[in-house]
């Protein structure tokens, strides 16, 4: 796996901006979760959180920013459920009670849809609103507009700075590395409706900032593509023999696995395309075996 970037645990990005790590680096997660704290004025917006085990060492570095900008927090947006995203919102919540009783801080989500086929319910341990697509969220010296960006996760959100023309990705867009998805077809859609936000640079959910918004989003879209056309033609070599398991399919495509995190993102990440190629009805499959029609 190539080497990441390091990354300060507290960096000021620009005049209305500035990064806070998650303190949970791994594989997964690179360098950590990157949350945000945005605006200029003692009412701020804070863009993700950290995981559970890791708030007491975020929650210190958070509480540290804030008192040096003499700020607190008014709206906590959430780009999605998972737990290296929300883990740490009661931990914020608590945490800012004891600093200002006077603001009541506000959690923003997207709702999971009914088809999400995940049964873990992160976001039922605390109370939060949900966000709108194209909702405006404002504090002083930063706009937001909200945006549905599905496919990495059913409720994701995404969030554009539109005077500066910065796009908080969450994890549809990652600073290193190529992200996961839920739902392919949803997905494509998100990176297609990104490319027309016209992002001047990238603010994503884990890795350093994109500076070259438009490249990468296209080579994200790309990717995808190939990958589908690599399992395709996967499948038809292997059409007069047998069919083939996820397994396989992951043992074909990628020659360097090194580690079962790796093996576990490839199985995933193959299952995501054969289920998208299943709905187009290019693939049929039976307990987990695969081939063309």
């Amino acid at each position: 796996m190539k080497k990441l970037t390091h990354l300060p645990l507290i960096t000021r990005l620009s005049k209305n901006v500035i990064r806070i790590l998650g303190c949970n680096k791994g594989f997964m997660t690179l360098q950590g979760t990157n949350s945000y704290l945005v605006g200029t004025g003692n009412r701020r917006i804070l863009i993700d959180t950290t995981e559970k085990r890791n708030a007491n060492d975020y929650i210190k570095l958070l509480h540290r920013v804030l008192e040096e900008e003499k700020a607190t927090i008014e709206h906590l947006l959430i780009t999605h459920w998972h737990f290296d995203h929300l883990g740490a919102v009661n931990s914020v919540l608590n945490m800012l009670k004891t600093i200002n009783t006077e603001i009541k801080s506000t959690v923003w989500k997207f709702s999971r849809t009914p088809n999400d086929k995940n049964s873990r319910n992160m976001e039922n341990l605390f109370e939060w609103k949900q966000l709108r697509d194209k909702q405006i969220i404002e504090v002083e010296g930063a706009k937001l507009d909200v945006e549905y960006t599905p496919g990495h996760a059913t409720d994701h959100a995404s969030f554009m700075m539109e005077d500066e023309k910065i796009l908080f990705s969450g994890d549809c867009i990652l600073g290193e590395g190529t992200a996961v998805f839920e739902d392919l077809n949803a997905y494509i859609a998100t990176l297609k409706k990104m490319l027309m936000m016209k992002p001047k640079v990238i603010y994503p959910g884990h890795g350093p900032i994109i500076e070259n918004p438009e490249n990468i989003i296209n080579f994200y879209i790309e990717n995808r593509l190939k990958r589908e056309n690599d399992i395709l033609n996967i499948l038809e070599q292997n059409a007069k023999n047998n069919t083939l398991s996820e397994l396989d399919i992951v043992n074909h495509l990628y020659t360097e696995i090194s580690s079962k995190d790796m093996s576990k993102a490839a199985m995933y990440t193959v299952k995501g395309h054969l289920d998208k190629l299943l709905k187009e009805g290019k693939v049929k499959g039976e307990r987990g075996k695969w081939q063309i029609i």
